[in-house]
Formats: structure tokens, C-alpha cells, sequence
């Protein structure tokens, strides 16, 4: 009935005679090591035990520590039949000698390999997540005790915040926090948050050590154990200044170009809304002006004013119209065969009011057989906005106009003798409202050339600006003979 009981027992149980030999056993024996019964009877108990490795107390020792304390209880390898190993639990007692019975030694193991290796698994990745963790560069990633006081540090806290872990664990995590939110009870709120939702979240400045601020974004969450106590806080911090800066850029070029539009919408509108009255305007001035004979000087010369602010102002508003059509892309350009150097004799004449009036002498210098497909009235903007340019900028002194062939290009240059242009005006000049000097001195838009540069550039062509060697500033086009247009023609 004995032996029954025993081998009820779920453990391996053995009986060791005090000479260290296997006596009996119970039936999970035979199945734990993998050996018959006739195999283990009178054979050294050291057979279930790993000699080879310094990790495994020696059952010799143990049997020893038994006699002396009774009982010995230990967790190490044991070894199979076939040589291979499991983790178990390990009891082994001394039982003195009685009267016909010898001493002897009862052990006790029970496998906990599965429960082993479910630890080691754990341990393992327990491991791999705090070396990630402890890796994160990107990430402030560390706990709160209970009370909210940081109880770890990582290496991407440390890089976003500043502190070391020995300067900052144990302290509050209200250290991060601007003082103005502090004191209100911020930080408190937040666990609080956490706790009754299971997750807070949100971004906001946040200080640094060296008391500089970043845009985070923080995420805070309750930790349980696996009884479900509170043990305190996941906080993960990530640092987003550059990215909070290049979004407010983009929404400052998201509302600059929104205004742009804006202003070239209201420039098209205002533009067309104006020519209906000037040209009604235009129309009573030229009428006056047909009665000259009658008129005193006096009065003539004012409606000659008129007349040229008029044009003036007219000049303006189609430059406004060209700015809102090259906006939306609809410049277009009526190409057809043309002499350029008749092009530019136009222009000449027809500002040639405005070359007296601002005492500028006008020399040309124009080469023959220049014919190409351009749209003449265009060209002869580009050359009217260079000679005015130049009749503001340098009054008073010659201008030179050459029209020349260069290989396959037609080049046309206006140089003047005025003040130059700022090396760092040279390219900018060409921009929308760009101007080379202050408008108090020199009143306009800046709008000239760059409507000049689209119209070339429409052409296939390119201008630039430069000074002259001698003093002066010098504007050069080139358009080509065979020209390959960049915008629409009819």
C-alpha cells in the first residue's frame, strides 16, 4: 500500500542508501528520467545528475548538507537517460537509522522545466524591450512612481532633456513643465487623466535643463502589475520643434500666397475697373487738346500735363493686367514675322517726349536683317520698360541702344550713364515689386522689369543686368532667331 501512495505522487521520488546507491523509486521516476526500474537499482544516484557543468551543485555535497541540516531544497539541472537536461526543484532529506533500518537519503524532484523556460523567455524579452528602450535616441521614454516622481531615465531622455539619470531620477516630473503650469496644478491633472482614462495625451512646450523650450508631444499612462495594482506611469516624450517650425512656415507660405492671390486678384479687378473711366478721360483730354488753336497757352499746357498723367496712368494699369495675366499664367503672345530693329526704332520714337523731358540724349545702334517670330507689341514693351528705367534711374545723362545678332540670338542692350545698380539688386530686380532704389526718390511700382523678363522668357529668351565698367548700368536681352516660345500665341 506504501509503494502505491508513492507512486500516486506527481514528483520523482527516490530513496538513496547513505553509501549514495539507488534503493527504490516511485513509477514518475521511471517517467521523469526516462529509465526501467531494473536500470537503477544499486546504481550512484550521481547518474541523475550532470557532472560536466560548475552551475550544478554535486549530489554528493547536497547528500552531505541533508545529513547535517535534514533537509536541503535547491532549484538546478538534472540529467535524462538520453543525456538531455530538465530544470527541477530539488528536496532531498536524511532520514536517520532506526532499529533494522539503515540510514538513507529521500529526494524529491519535481520538473519546472516549461515554467523555466517560460522565464527565461520573459527574461529575454524583458531584456530586448528595456535595451530598446534604454537605446530610444528619439524618444524620452521613462517612469513615474505613484506620485509622479521619475523612477527611470533612458538615453533619449537624457538627450531631449538634459539631465543625466543620477541628476533627475527621484525628482518631480513638474521639472519639465514651464513654472506658469506648474503651479496651477497641471502636472496633477495630467496622472489624474491618465488614471481615469487610461491614457493622456497632448502637445506643448516643455523646458529643458538648460531652460530652453521644445514643442512635445507626451503621452502618460497608467502601470499596473499583474495583480492590477497601481505602480505608477509610462511617460513617453517626443521632441517636435522642428517639425512644429516647418509646419508654422508652411502655414505663414500657405497665408503669404493666399494674400498674393488675393492682391493679384484685386490688382486684375481694379486694373480693369479703371480703363472704362480713363479711357472716357483720355478721350476729353485728346478732344481738348484738338482745340489747341483756340486755348490759351496757359491752359494748353495744363491739359498737356493731363495728358501725360493720364498716359501714365494708363501705362500703369495695363502693366497691372500683364502682372495679374503672367500670375495666372495666361500671358499670350501674337507671334508673327518682324524686323526687330523696327521694333526698336518704334519704342525709340515713341518715347522720345519722355527722353526730352528727362533730358536723356538717346544714341541707337541697330543691325540689319534681324527677322524673327515675336510679338512686336511685347518686344516693344520689354524695350519701352528698359529706356524708362533708365530715363528715371539715370536722368539727364546719355542712353545707348544697340540691337546686334550673336550666333543664333538677336541681343538688344540699353546702357546708361546714371549711378549703377547695388551688386545685390542685380538679380532682383526682376522680381515683382523689386525696385534697385528708394521709392522716395524714385516713384513706381517695380513692376517694369519684371514684367520685361516674363515677356523675354515667354520667348525663350533671357536678360540680365550688369554695370558698366565706366559707370552706369547696363540691361541685356537675348531672344533667339528660331524662337521656341514659352507661353501661348495666336
Amino acid at each position: 500500500m506504501l509503494q502505491v501512495a508513492i507512486d500516486a505522487v506527481r514528483e520523482a521520488i527516490v530513496v538513496v542508501d547513505a553509501s549514495g546507491r539507488i534503493e527504490t523509486w516511485n513509477a514518475c521516476t521511471e517517467q521523469v528520467y526516462g529509465y526501467a526500474g531494473s536500470e537503477l537499482r544499486g546504481k550512484p544516484v550521481q547518474m541523475l545528475y550532470p557532472a560536466d557543468d560548475r552551475a550544478v551543485r554535486p549530489i554528493e555535497g547536497l547528500l552531505a548538507e541533508a545529513r547535517e541540516r535534514d533537509r536541503v531544497e535547491t532549484e538546478q539541472w538534472q540529467l535524462k537517460k538520453d543525456g538531455t537536461r530538465f530544470f527541477a526543484n530539488l528536496v532531498v532529506r536524511f532520514v536517520p537509522g532506526e532499529e533494522g533500518v539503515e540510514p538513507h537519503y529521500v529526494t524529491v524532484s519535481r520538473d519546472l522545466t516549461e515554467r523555466w523556460r517560460a522565464s527565461e523567455e520573459r527574461y529575454h524579452e524583458d531584456t530586448k524591450f528595456r535595451l530598446l528602450v534604454e537605446n530610444a535616441r528619439d524618444y524620452a521614454i521613462f517612469m513615474l512612481d505613484p506620485s509622479g516622481h521619475v523612477a527611470t531615465w533612458n538615453e533619449g531622455a537624457q538627450r531631449i532633456k538634459g539631465y543625466t539619470a543620477r541628476e533627475i531620477i527621484g525628482q518631480h516630473f513638474s521639472k519639465f513643465y514651464l513654472d506658469e503650469e506648474s503651479r496651477t496644478g497641471k502636472c496633477e491633472r495630467e496622472l489624474e487623466i491618465a488614471m481615469r482614462e487610461g491614457r493622456f495625451e497632448e502637445e506643448g512646450w516643455r523646458v529643458r535643463k538648460d531652460g530652453t523650450r521644445f514643442w512635445a508631444n507626451v503621452v502618460i499612462a497608467p502601470l499596473r502589475d499583474y495583480r492590477g495594482t497601481h505602480i505608477g506611469f509610462s511617460k513617453i516624450t517626443r521632441d517636435l520643434t522642428e517639425r512644429r517650425a516647418a509646419e508654422l512656415d508652411r502655414l505663414s507660405l500657405a497665408r503669404t500666397q493666399e494674400a498674393l492671390r488675393l492682391r493679384d486678384e484685386f490688382l486684375s479687378v481694379a486694373s480693369h475697373e479703371l480703363r472704362t473711366p480713363l479711357n472716357a478721360l483720355q478721350l476729353q483730354l485728346d478732344s481738348l487738346h484738338n482745340l489747341a488753336a483756340e486755348l490759351e497757352p496757359k491752359q494748353l499746357a495744363k491739359i498737356e500735363r493731363a495728358r501725360r498723367n493720364a498716359t501714365r496712368l494708363a501705362d500703369l494699369i495695363t502693366t497691372l493686367l500683364d502682372v495679374s495675366r503672367i500670375a495666372e499664367g495666361r500671358l499670350t503672345l501674337n507671334l508673327r514675322r518682324v524686323d526687330l530693329g523696327e521694333i526698336v526704332h518704334d519704342a525709340v520714337d515713341r518715347l522720345d517726349e519722355s527722353a526730352s523731358l528727362a533730358k536723356n540724349a538717346v544714341v541707337t545702334s541697330i543691325g540689319s536683317d534681324l527677322v524673327g517670330m515675336w510679338d512686336p507689341l511685347r518686344i516693344g514693351q520689354v524695350v519701352s520698360n528698359l529706356l524708362a528705367n533708365a530715363f528715371k534711374y539715370a536722368a539727364g545723362t546719355q542712353v545707348d541702344v544697340e540691337v546686334k545678332r550673336d550666333g543664333g540670338d538677336a541681343v538688344i542692350s540699353v546702357e546708361d550713364h546714371g549711378p549703377g545698380i547695388a551688386a545685390h539688386q542685380l538679380d532682383r530686380i526682376f522680381e515683382r515689386f523689386e525696385r534697385a532704389a528708394s521709392a522716395r526718390n524714385y516713384p513706381g511700382m517695380g513692376l517694369g522689369l519684371y514684367v520685361a523678363r516674363e515677356i523675354v522668357v515667354a520667348h525663350g529668351g533671357t536678360i540680365r543686368a550688369r554695370n558698366r565698367e565706366g559707370g552706369g548700368a547696363a540691361i541685356e536681352f537675348r531672344l533667339p532667331l528660331l524662337t521656341t516660345t514659352k507661353g501661348s500665341s495666336t
